[in-house]
């Protein structure tokens, strides 16, 4: 705990050729926000044999946002979305009732040069009322997020209303992220810029609040909602998450967020049943791990 804050380091988690960090849901803090997962992948060397695959799985009652640094990644959907997501842009899919997925190194990537990998994925809850709506993708390309100047910092509103603008992707409740880059050293005050919890994740460089440094590969959870003040060293990037708490409870079943747990069961019975959608010209499948079908 660091004074009225929050402070959360990575966890690691293996997705079989790629180990990503872990950084929410915690013990003690299960969303800010709408936001319920938030995975840190790399940075890390991706070369031949060790391309980033994830085959076949579902989803129910959430969107999923991939923002990358570095890298890419080609999204193909049971929707028969195909798009290849580059740093700087924003893939938006939302679940609803079910939806199927891949995520892969595309082609032009799979030449035998290493490259470098860098991003976040999250999941973000659908209020209870939009638990079970028709699935659909976005896509937003770099060119078209929100970026401006202010105070030595960088910023980009990736999604939501933040600093009085907002940007093209909203979402289905009231939220916001946004990826900050200080060029100088610099005090950020969101006194009034923000609505509801705020979650800092420190990409780069580190952060201080009051006696505090907190550093790359560390999140930050406000208990005091927008009213926050922090200094940026030199160079650090952060992203901020967060935005007004749904006023339910979700729950989580390996890929599954639900306000009914009696959903989640649903789900995995379809999935285990092979009866969700299916990706185009795809016959992969991921089961649902063991220790989900335990509880």
């Amino acid at each position: 705990m660091v004074n009225n804050k929050l402070l959360i380091n990575e966890r690691q988690a293996d997705l079989g050729q790629f180990m990503v960090g872990r950084l929410l849901p915690f013990r003690g803090k299960r969303q800010v926000g709408p936001f319920t997962f938030i995975d840190h992948m790399g940075p890390a060397t991706i070369e031949k044999d060790r391309y980033f695959d994830v085959d076949q799985h579902p989803h129910i009652g959430l969107s999923t946002l991939t923002y990358l640094f570095k890298g890419e990644i080609e999204h193909r959907d049971s929707l028969g979305s195909v798009k290849i997501i580059t740093p700087g842009d924003v893939g938006f899919m939302t679940a609803g009732h079910g939806v199927t997925h891949t995520e892969r190194t595309p082609k032009a990537k799979r030449t035998g040069e290493a490259f470098e990998m860098h991003g976040y994925q999250i999941w973000i809850a659908l209020p209870k009322d939009q638990e079970d709506i028709e699935p659909h993708f976005q896509f937003f390309d770099k060119s078209e997020i929100l970026s401006w100047s202010q105070d030595n910092l960088k910023i980009k509103l990736v999604a939501g209303h933040a600093f009085g603008k907002s940007a093209p992707l909203q979402g289905y409740s009231p939220l916001f992220m946004v990826d900050i880059l200080a060029k100088e050293e610099t005090t950020l005050d969101l006194s009034n810029q923000l609505k509801g919890e705020v979650a800092f994740v420190i990409v780069e460089g580190e952060i201080t609040e009051k006696d505090h440094k907190v550093k790359a590969g560390q999140m930050l959870i406000s208990k005091t909602d927008e009213q926050c003040k922090i200094c940026l060293a030199k160079g650090t990037r952060l992203l901020l998450f967060g935005g007004e708490p749904l006023g339910q409870e979700h729950f989580l079943l390996w890929n599954f967020v639900s306000s009914d747990k009696a959903k989640l069961k649903e789900a995995s019975e379809r999935w285990q049943q092979k009866a969700f959608p299916k990706v185009p010209e795809d016959e992969t499948y991921i089961p649902i791990p063991e220790v989900f079908l335990r509880k």
